[in-house]
C-alpha cells in the first residue's frame, strides 16, 4: 500500500521524515539492514531517484550508513538516535505551543492542559 504523501511539500522531505520516524521509533533497529531503494520506492509509490535522495539525506544526518557489499544499515550510534529523537520531540512541542498561543493560551495554561490530558490518558 502506498504511503500517504501530500503535494504541499517536497516528496523526498516527506520520505525522510517517515523513514526517520521509523528508525527512531524502533521499527528499524540499530544495525538493521534497510530495504533497498527500489523496494522502498515501490512500497511508497515514488520514483527510485526520489527515494535515493531521501537516503542520501538520512546518511548526511548520520542515521544510516552505506556499505558497498551489504547495502545500507541503520546506525548503531545510540547517542545519535537519542539526539534526533529528542530534536523531533522538541519540534512537536514547539508546534503544540505555537498552536496553543494561536488559541489564546499562555505557556502555563498549555502546560496545565497537557498535564491534565496525560493524567486522563493513564486512566
Amino acid at each position: 500500500m502506498p504511503w500517504q504523501l501530500d503535494n504541499d511539500r517536497p516528496i523526498y522531505v516527506q520520505l525522510v521524515e517517515r523513514l526517520k520516524l521509523q528508525i527512531i521509533s524502533g521499527q528499524f533497529q540499530p544495525g538493521d539492514k534497510m530495504p533497498s531503494v527500489r523496494e522502498l520506492a515501490a512500497e511508497a509509490g515514488v520514483n527510485p531517484n526520489t527515494m535515493q535522495k531521501a537516503f542520501a539525506e538520512l546518511e548526511r544526518d548520520g542515521l544510516v550508513q552505506t556499505f558497498r557489499t551489504s547495502g545500507r544499515e541503520v546506525t548503531q550510534d545510540e547517542e545519535k538516535l537519542h539526539s534526533i529523537k529528542a530534536e523531533i520531540a522538541k519540534d512537536i512541542i514547539r508546534k503544540f505551543l505555537e498552536q496553543m498561543r494561536e488559541l489564546g493560551f499562555e505557556k502555563e495554561e498549555a502546560a496545565a492542559l497537557l498535564e491534565e490530558a496525560c493524567k486522563e490518558e493513564k486512566e
